[in-house]
């Protein structure tokens, strides 16, 4: 039986797209903002952040592609906190702090691999895919302990449309499905789940936030990327929200190609073109390098205000030859430069005028809407007791 898909919300933006096109318009907010400069620079505003959105909210920490069969984990640092994410022999992904209930070492080394159990480097302890303690190095030994007490912290995870979300505190009530806003099943339409996993490089940034603000602005395109890519591109973006999360579309006169076809016959794969961001930190854009690619841009703060950390990770719709990979990995490659030697050298500058200038605020104009909502969420959380967390996404 063939499953029926709602493409409905889709069609909606295409078709909106379609007018804006047709009229030379643009969906702007209602006015110009000014934010305080402060807030890309200010340790204290850092650490507000740190504890009240991602230490609080769901974080897109892999994807199905990285870790499809059973026994495969992945092991990083998410603001801080140790994450081990393992897929147990039953096929179910759980997530887990990355520490021993012994002394708290690491259990797993930061990276991808597969493993039946997690021994740690330091006294031998291992524990299961669950998490649980099964064996104490020289147990007569060590004395007597209630095993079934001291297993891997669990921590809350959800796996959908082949992403995998992590809350890195293990208390948190906050629901995926309140804080998703039904974006994951926009999400769904790629089908991720079934996607093949290339590759994935790090680039160092600044501020988080002004990392960020970059994946939410056409506005800079055929400016700061004239040399690359972006001479031809428009300069404009309509904006569509769901809760946090926003997709990021020009309103291109490419999408007046759809007038020339049914809208039942309308391609999917064509309907998706654009960035998909996913709050706080995550950016997904296509582009074709042979085949139907992917980047998804994982985001997470550094050590301190000034630093940041991206994964570019690469995913290709179907596993690709050899000539395939040759262009996919150049792709990959013309994309670390752009990101590195044009988006972050700009950010990395941005940030030292910014502290050192003196300037007391920026700007975001009525055509920078995406970046307006970025920022009054991070408000809003910075704001908000953990009572009324959900809450908040609720009334979204």
């Amino acid at each position: 039986m063939n499953k029926i898909v709602d493409r409905s919300e889709l069609s909606a933006m295409v078709r909106n797209g379609m007018a804006h096109a047709r009229a030379h318009t643009l969906a702007k907010a209602p006015a110009v903002v000014a934010l305080p400069a402060a807030r890309y620079f200010d340790p204290a505003i850092f650490e507000a952040e740190i504890e009240k959105i991602f230490k609080r909210v769901p974080l897109l920490l892999a994807v199905t592609a990285e870790m499809p069969q059973p026994g495969d984990f992945k092991a990083l640092d998410a603001a801080g906190v140790p994450v081990l994410i393992s897929r147990g022999q039953d096929g179910v992904v759980r997530a887990f702090i990355n520490s021993c209930s012994h002394r708290g070492t690491n259990v797993a080394a930061e990276g991808r691999g597969n493993a039946r159990r997690f021994m740690c480097p330091y006294h031998g302890w291992t524990f299961t895919q669950k998490g649980e303690l099964m064996g104490v190095a020289s147990a007569d030994d060590f004395g007597e302990i209630d095993k079934s007490c001291l297993g891997l912290t669990p921590l809350p995870v959800t796996e959908r449309a082949g992403l995998i979300w992590v809350i890195v505190n293990p208390d948190s009530k906050l629901s995926f499905d309140a804080f998703l806003s039904g974006y994951d099943k926009l999400l769904a339409h790629y089908g991720f789940e079934d996607w093949h996993y290339h590759s994935s490089q790090v680039i160092p940034g600044p501020n988080w936030k002004i990392a960020y603000d970059g994946y939410l602005d056409f506005y800079h395109l055929p400016v700061l990327h004239k040399n690359t890519f972006g001479e031809q591109m428009l300069n404009q973006a309509l904006y569509y929200a769901w809760g946090p999360h926003q997709r990021v579309q020009a309103p291109s006169p490419d999408l007046l190609n759809f007038d020339n076809i049914a809208e039942a016959d309308w391609s999917t794969e064509d309907m998706l073109n654009g960035v998909w961001t996913v709050f706080p930190h995550i950016s997904i854009a296509n582009f074709n390098a042979g085949l139907r690619t992917v980047m998804i841009s994982q985001l997470l703060p550094g050590a301190s205000v000034g630093e940041s950390v991206t994964t570019q990770i690469f995913l290709t719709v179907r596993a690709p030859d050899e000539a395939e990979s040759a262009l996919v990995d150049g792709q990959c490659a013309f994309l670390e430069h752009v990101v590195r030697d044009e988006d972050y050298a700009t950010g990395f500058r941005q940030q030292s005028a910014l502290k050192n200038g003196g300037r007391k605020q920026v700007l975001f104009g009525r055509n920078e809407g995406g970046a307006q909502l970025f920022h009054q969420w991070v408000d809003r959380l910075i704001a908000v007791d953990d009572d009324a967390l959900e809450r908040l996404f609720l009334s979204a």
